[in-house]
């Protein structure tokens, strides 16, 4: 047996090495935020790898095509990067006056992030569904120890009961469809999948039923409708630091393993999971957004958007092909992928707001907290305008150019009446979004003391609100990246 090629995996080395140096630095250590520095440059090291992966281009397979680096995984990896340095950054006064970081072991809200983390990147460059697996469960453990992280809270222990318990159901369903795609192809290895399920020699009852548990187990990993249940009592439940690692990189994630496992793995039955995702995404749009007009909780309202958010994904993932034709996949998924990171980038700003205004003791966390922060900060009021004018979908925001090229790839599909019931939904859900924004504007201050920001903290919401802005304006670059990443994945 030759020995397998490591130079595609040293991200994950790396970071497996760093993760476990931190650990058993910062038992020695006093001083906690040296754990947040060394994750700060661990993060920093991971991107400096796959950035050069990411401009080799090329496709490569190891561990007998276990792992897989390509353009795809290499392009999410690195905006998984920047959403969990970004995390780390907005949470660091947060977690620290709710005692997160004390203790023998105060570093272990970076090392289980990081952890999180390296099973999400296994996840994304997984081309064997044990492999997916396994990445799944280790960023799974790790966010089910992060959401109970502070013990003697009761909200976030309930919280984290719910997503195990939950999670590990969503985790069963998607294993049992694994089981029965390799029950009936002989094979757990998604290019050899592919490769049976086209040759139309495979038991295709057992096909449909496997690929119904996994979309079951997928819809529970993105928070779709009906397998959303969890994803508001823990959004609500847990820390807000511990929502924000919740909400943004694990959808990265999420997206990768679908395109994989769906896309990669069984293209060729694409008629029977598209009609699944097509029901799951008008479903996710009408109760996300409807049920989002009633909360009075900003990180319940945001859990419900996430839901209708999510919605728009699966329909970029619904509307790759036509009938027998394919011709629409590249940029019906690369839609659905801009979509995803667009969504990660606004929902990094929203909570990392949240915890700017929150202090010990205090969670800033209802709609009321943010009365006229307009005159208490009308910068970051700004901010917060720009994110939710981006969710919305009101131009020139990002999440414009998100919302339009994934309706642009349904109508070209031919399901026009999909983008009509989309856009009906999304006019609805701009109500909440509103609503945010003439809380800050309009309405007097409840709370006139004076905002302290930490300034790593303030430069990267600055910097956030304006990347929201300018890549809306200018969203060339990253549309064009997503397209090519996708075309060369799935060309290669």
């Amino acid at each position: 047996m030759t020995n397998p090629n490591l130079i595609p995996v040293y991200a994950e080395i790396f970071l497996m090495v760093a993760a476990s140096a931190i650990l058993l630095i910062d038992m020695f250590l006093s001083k906690r935020s040296m754990a947040y520095y060394l994750s700060l440059a661990a993060l920093a090291g991971c991107g400096v790898l796959t950035w050069a992966d990411y401009n080799a281009g090329a496709t490569v397979y190891t561990f007998s095509n276990m792992f897989v680096s390509d353009p795809m995984s290499n392009l999410l990896k690195l905006f998984a990067y920047l959403a969990t340095g970004i995390t780390l950054i907005y949470s660091r006064q947060y977690a620290t006056e709710r005692g997160m970081l004390s203790g023998n072991l105060g570093g272990e809200f970076y090392v289980l992030a990081l952890f999180s983390l390296l099973g999400q990147m296994v996840m994304i460059s997984g081309n064997n569904m044990l492999v997916i697996y396994l990445g799944l469960e280790l960023m799974s453990l790790a966010l089910y120890a992060l959401v109970a992280l502070r013990r003697d809270h009761a909200v976030s222990t309930e919280a984290a009961m719910k997503y195990f318990i939950l999670g590990a159901l969503s985790s069963g369903f998607l294993l049992y469809g694994i089981s029965m795609l390799y029950g009936a192809t002989g094979s757990l290895d998604i290019t050899e999948i592919a490769r049976v399920a086209a040759s139309g020699t495979v038991n295709k009852t057992i096909m449909v039923f496997g690929i119904v548990f996994m979309v079951a187990g997928l819809g529970f990993k993105l928070g779709a409708v009906p397998f959303h249940m969890w994803v508001p009592d823990v959004y609500q439940g847990a820390p807000t630091a511990v929502t924000l690692l919740l909400g943004g990189a694990p959808k990265l994630a999420a997206f990768a393993i679908c395109i994989r496992l769906l896309v990669e793995g069984l293209l060729p039955m694409a008629i029977d999971w598209q009609q699944m995702l097509m029901v799951l995404a008008v479903a996710s749009l009408a109760v996300g957004n409807l049920t989002a007009i009633a909360q009075t909780n900003l990180k319940r309202m945001l859990a419900y958007s996430t839901i209708a958010q999510m919605g728009f994904v699966l329909l970029g993932l619904a509307a790759g092909v036509v009938g027998a034709d394919s011709g629409n996949a590249v940029s019906a998924y690369s839609a659905g992928m801009y979509y995803s990171i667009t969504y990660v980038l606004t929902t990094l700003g929203s909570f990392g707001l949240i915890m700017m205004l929150a202090r010990a003791g205090f969670e800033a966390e209802e709609l009321t907290d943010f009365k006229g922060l307009g005159k208490r900060s009308p910068w970051f009021a700004i901010v917060m305008t720009i994110l939710m004018f981006s969710l919305a979908g009101v131009p020139p925001m990002m999440g414009f150019m998100a919302k339009w090229s994934v309706l642009q790839a349904v109508v070209t599909s031919g399901q026009v009446w999909l983008a009509v019931v989309a856009v009906m939904f999304s006019l609805i859900g701009a109500f909440y979004y509103l609503r945010v924004v003439k809380t800050m504007w309009f309405d007097e201050p409840v709370d006139a003391s004076l905002i302290a920001v930490p300034l790593d903290m303030r430069v990267a919401l600055s910097v956030n609100g304006i990347a929201i802005v300018a890549l809306g304006l200018v969203p060339g670059a990253l549309l064009g990246a997503c397209m090519n990443a996708m075309s060369k994945t799935l060309g290669g």
